[in-house]
């Protein structure tokens, strides 16, 4: 797998990277986490599988790559 591709993951998967960033969960309303970091905020999808197109914009909205992504993704 390439650095640059994205695999197929889950909104709790998406959330437990952005917590490794600093993101905090504010609150969730139905399927969707709010996320927030100072002035930053995510609204993220608890879906199985996060459509591809919605997982490549929360990546580019918190500040990081689809590598730095895949890189949290698999490490601590």
């Amino acid at each position: 797998m390439t650095a640059n591709r994205l695999p197929s993951v889950s909104g709790e998967q998406m959330v437990a990277v952005f917590k490794k960033l600093g993101f905090t969960v504010s609150r969730q309303r139905g399927s969707h986490i709010v996320l927030s970091r100072g002035e930053d905020i995510l609204i993220v999808p608890n879906h199985d599988p996060v459509a591809k197109g919605t997982a490549r914009a929360l990546i580019r909205d918190a500040g990081i790559t689809v590598a730095e992504f895949n890189r949290l993704l698999r490490g601590p």
